[in-house]
């Protein structure tokens, strides 16, 4: 390959402009700071979306092609790697944004210190966060408010304290979120509007718009869902300061002589090589795609991979394995619940997020209630496949049935990790990422305590049949959160970032994904994520900005 036409040299490189890109991008462009974004994927636009089940759930239109950019996943060393799209998120300006249900509950401030309140756990490696919830707390204010979410302040009287209420009111409760409030009233449990990624009044310019059930893994035709692709990029762009370049297949962070970043090398939608230089480089695609990039990018400096002395790049990934239970309702003694309509996710509860010895297990996660799916691919559990046995089913069940799921909070091992598959490459020729993955025992004990759970809300609320979808022995892949492949701590021998998300080995290199999470939460990810990413690109606007740098002292500040 040739190299095309050099960039100028920037202020900051961002590899990736999903949910942690697009929160970067804006933070440092209204900074101030000269931004250049890569992206893989295309831009897309609302017009370019919408309720096709066969395009979005049956198809690879926001997913990432397995013939173009595969992935292995394993169990464990000796197993055999196959090829599985594990943990998919779409490759696009907005990644996750794009796709997700959009639900945003807040950490509480236990997945801060897991060590410190459970010490040493045979078999998980367990860390407290260099940081807490209240180092937190008001940058998820700030996401809250600036991307647009709607909820209920203090209906979770579980959560812990916010310094501002929500900018919108929660959804309206669908007909199968009323039953799972039903259900939780009889039990004595506390449960809530989740809160959503998505507006329910004008916000921002922005107007709800849609309504439809055709939510989950379905782009936005409206301005209803918050994503980075209709906000935080354009926010950045409008600043004059930022540039999106989409089509742009990264293949190496570059160095300097003296070990510092110096930028990145990626592949244009012609073939050609480019080298964008910056004085920072931001990584932003996902703990199984940073990790990726760091193990390729290789030099007489760090020969196992960049910012790899401590031997820790890709090691305690976690995942969040979804796992529920579907409850049938008879149609003779109940009204449709019509579960297609209104939203995916309608109500949870964090009752049973904390440890608490009698359950057997260490943590917990959020519960919430969801439609079953659509008609082609709806989920009930041994639905027959074929001829009138699956047209009496799906009569008789699809509109009087509901599920109850939870984010499974797993614990981190190091043998659980990211690394380059040895045998397998993707269009580029470059080496794919594999993942080697077994729950530990403590993550099944916790699944299956918390589906039973689930079973009980439903048949408190009526269903006369419940069945569970629950991980024995290995992931059934049913995820697409990322975590802990690059853990940040205070020491650089047992971690890979420090408190900032600033590489122990390469001060001007931040990986600003859900690589950096020591643990994984009990509840989605991705708005602790963009909170964390909009603290660290304050701090990175403060040290680096332009006529302010001083590069041999940043990591001691």
């Amino acid at each position: 390959m040739t190299y095309f036409k050099k960039p100028d040299p920037v202020d900051v490189c961002i590899v990736g402009a999903g949910a942690t890109g697009g929160t970067t991008a804006k933070v440092l462009a209204e900074a101030g700071l000269k931004v250049v974004v890569l992206e893989k994927g295309p831009r897309m636009k609302p017009e370019n979306f919408s309720g096709d089940e066969l395009k979005y759930v049956n198809r690879n239109y926001l997913w990432p092609d397995p013939k173009i950019s595969p992935r292995t996943v394993r169990a464990d060393e000796q197993a055999e790697a196959k090829r599985f799209q594990f943990s998919p998120t779409p490759q696009m300006v907005g990644g996750g944004t794009v796709h997700w249900a959009g639900w945003v509950p807040r950490p509480l401030e236990c997945d801060f210190k897991m060590h410190s309140l459970h010490g040493d756990i045979e078999g998980a490696d367990l860390a407290d966060w260099p940081i807490t919830y209240d180092d937190l707390e008001p940058y998820l204010t700030k996401v809250e408010w600036e991307f647009g979410v709607s909820g209920l302040a203090e209906a979770n009287k579980y959560e812990p304290r916010r310094s501002k209420g929500y900018p919108t009111p929660p959804l309206q409760p669908t007909r199968f979120g009323k039953k799972f409030y039903e259900g939780s009233k009889k039990l004595g449990i506390n449960a809530f509007p989740i809160p959503h990624a998505l507006i329910t009044k004008p916000h921002k310019g922005r107007t709800p718009s849609n309504y439809t059930g055709f939510w989950n893994q379905y782009g936005d035709p409206g301005t209803t869902r918050s994503s980075t692709l209709t906000s935080f990029i354009p926010e950045a762009l409008a600043t004059g300061n930022c540039e999106l370049r989409t089509g742009c297949h990264i293949r190496e962070v570059t160095l300097n002589k003296d070990g510092r970043a110096k930028g990145v090398i990626y592949i244009d939608l012609e073939g050609r090589e480019v080298e964008q230089e910056a004085s920072v480089v931001v990584l932003c695609g996902g703990a199984i795609e940073s990790t990726r990039l760091l193990l390729m990018s290789k030099s007489n400096l760090f020969p196992d991979g960049l910012a790899n002395s401590s031997g820790l790049v890709g090691k305690y990934a976690t995942f969040h394995e979804y796992a529920f239970a579907t409850g049938l309702f008879d149609k003779e003694l109940h009204d449709p619940l019509y579960g297609f309509a209104g939203h995916y996710i309608s109500g949870g509860s964090m009752q049973f997020y904390e440890t608490d010895e009698k359950r057997g297990h260490i943590g917990g996660c959020i519960l919430a209630a969801s439609q079953v799916g659509h008609p082609i691919n709806w989920v009930f559990p041994d639905r027959p496949e074929w001829g009138m046995a699956m047209k009496d089913a799906d009569r008789d069940f699809y509109n009087y049935s509901m599920k109850i799921g939870i984010i499974l909070q797993d614990l981190p091992q190091e043998s659980n990790r990211v690394d380059l598959d040895p045998n397998v490459t993707d269009a580029w020729g470059l080496p794919v990422a594999r993942i080697t993955y077994k729950p530990h025992s403590n993550d099944i004990r916790m699944a299956n305590w918390m589906v039973d759970k689930n079973a009980e809300i439903l048949e408190a609320a009526g269903a006369s049949k419940t069945i569970k979808v629950v991980p024995e022995n290995s992931l059934t892949g049913n995820t697409c959160h990322q975590h802990g492949t690059a853990r940040m701590g205070n020491n650089p021998s047992k971690s890979v970032l420090n408190k900032w998300c600033q590489a122990h080995d390469v001060d001007n290199l931040y990986i600003l994904d859900g690589s950096s999470f020591p643990t994984s939460l009990g509840v989605n990810p991705t708005l602790t994520m963009m909170a964390n990413a909009w603290r660290c690109s304050e701090y990175i606007a403060g040290v680096h900005a332009k006529g302010r740098e001083d590069q041999h002292s940043i990591g001691s500040k």
